[in-house]
């Protein structure tokens, strides 16, 4: 059954953009989150991007007291993993595919997309991006780390397995703790995946740092 497509803030850097940056925020934000970051990486004129930066819908959060708020799925206890809501991370994961879709039926190559997600948007650009059926251009994961981590080695598409990875997080991040991104980073090198990791004296946050190493990166694998 096809799902609605979701809302989403566009922003392009250029008119025709050859290229397209689907980036997902995070718990309780909204696609406004990282809109204001598109000048800041000073991409170059002659690269087009559409920036795709999508709204999840509205659902109740149990770490948050049953709170409704965006959410790409449910949090259910403190530590992130001992109990996940492996439903609503495959229902986003399909939400996130039909945006990969849109972008490709207006003539963008898979191979020119880039997934991207801060917190909860990392997790589901992992997630998803290990998965996907086509090759895309990279992924960029913030802050986050990857769900279902015991059942992606059987579930994982190989198409992807030599697309560039970043992956970057805050070294005193309360909210995401580093150790389960380091265990996220180890499990993906097991696989194969090549990653580029990159540590911050940050909390949960992006930093300017940050921000340049991500125009880099963008800049290197949006040819």
């Amino acid at each position: 059954m096809n799902q609605p497509l979701l809302p989403s803030i566009e922003i392009e850097t250029g008119p025709n953009p050859r290229h397209s940056v689907i980036w997902l925020h995070g718990l309780g934000a909204d696609g406004n989150d990282f809109a204001p970051i598109v000048p800041e990486l000073r991409l170059p004129a002659n690269l087009p991007v559409r920036f795709v930066f999508p709204h999840a819908p509205v659902q109740p959060v149990t770490i948050n007291g049953g709170m409704a708020m965006r959410a790409w799925y449910d949090i259910l206890v403190p530590n992130l993993v001992r109990v996940e809501d492996e439903k609503g991370i495959r229902i986003s994961e399909q939400g996130v595919r039909a945006l990969i879709d849109q972008e490709i039926s207006r003539g963008i190559a898979s191979d020119r997309i880039v997934l991207a997600g801060f917190s909860q948007g990392c997790a589901m650009t992992l997630h998803t991006g290990l998965r996907a059926p086509y090759k895309l251009a990279g992924l960029m994961a913030l802050s986050g780390y990857l769900p279902l981590i015991d059942m992606v080695e059987k579930e994982l598409h190989p198409v992807n397995i030599d697309t560039p990875v970043f992956m970057a997080h805050g070294s005193f991040d309360p909210v995401v703790t580093i150790d389960r991104a380091e265990a996220s980073l180890k499990k993906m090198t097991d696989l194969g995946f090549k990653v580029q990791w990159h540590t911050y004296p940050m909390p949960h946050s992006v930093c300017p740092d940050e921000i340049d190493d991500i125009s880099a990166f963008l800049r290197s694998v949006l040819i």
